[in-house]
């Protein structure tokens, strides 16, 4: 008889995900192997096939699942009915909170989502564009005018090009939170570095430092 799935498998599944993610980021997806994520998550080998069916299996959940948490946020933040300006800087905020902590989901789907069979890689890449659409929408709202001169997907890009990689020099103990930089972001994305001093954005976070070094 198949083994029947307990009360906390579900719960499990997510905390092999979180320890998978962290071991890829660090490793790479080939150099990080069952044994070792099996050892990290402190279960059998055999246990951790019962959760997974292997590590591609793994990987796919990773980068799905997280997708599924970014598009969460589009959706909620579509669902508050904010003004253009305020609706984009409210998903520049969202998604850098959501990077503070999910660092290493992110490097997995940076790096590893090529290694997922083709209609696997393909559900991935699809939840990316509707997210990059989500974002080029909200650009084309702030500047309508974009999307016509087909803009708003480089501007898009552009946007994503600031935040995505901030992992690797925002840290949880130097000067400035995520929530300190997104809309440090928003303000150069709207007004350009030129306007940037004018916002009250940065007049606190400079007021901040200042105290800081006090």
């Amino acid at each position: 008889m198949a083994r029947g799935k307990s009360a906390t498998f579900e719960q499990q599944r997510g905390a092999i995900l979180a320890e998978a993610a962290r071991l890829f980021a660090e490793k790479g997806f080939h150099n990080a192997s069952m044994a070792e994520l099996a050892k990290a998550c402190g279960v059998s080998k055999p246990l951790l096939y019962h959760y997974y069916r292997d590590k591609e299996h793994i990987l796919f959940d990773i980068a799905d699942s997280y997708m599924d948490q970014l598009q969460a946020i589009v959706v909620d933040v579509e669902g508050e009915g904010r003004a253009a300006e305020p609706h984009l800087a409210e998903l520049v905020m969202r998604f850098m909170k959501e990077y503070e902590h999910s660092q290493s989901q992110h490097v997995v789907l940076v790096q590893d989502v090529k290694f997922l069979q083709a209609e696997q890689s393909r559900q991935v890449v699809e939840k990316q564009r509707r997210v990059v659409a989500a974002f080029a929408d909200a650009i084309e709202r702030v500047e309508p005018g974009l999307k016509r001169r087909r803009l708003d997907k480089p501007v898009a890009m552009i946007l994503f090009g600031m935040i995505n990689w901030t992992f690797t020099w925002l840290h949880a103990d130097g000067r400035f939170t995520y929530a300190d930089m997104a809309p440090v972001v928003t303000a150069i994305l709207l007004n350009g570095v030129k306007g940037l001093l004018a916002t009250e954005t940065l007049r606190a976070a400079s007021a901040h430092t200042t105290a800081d070094a006090a």
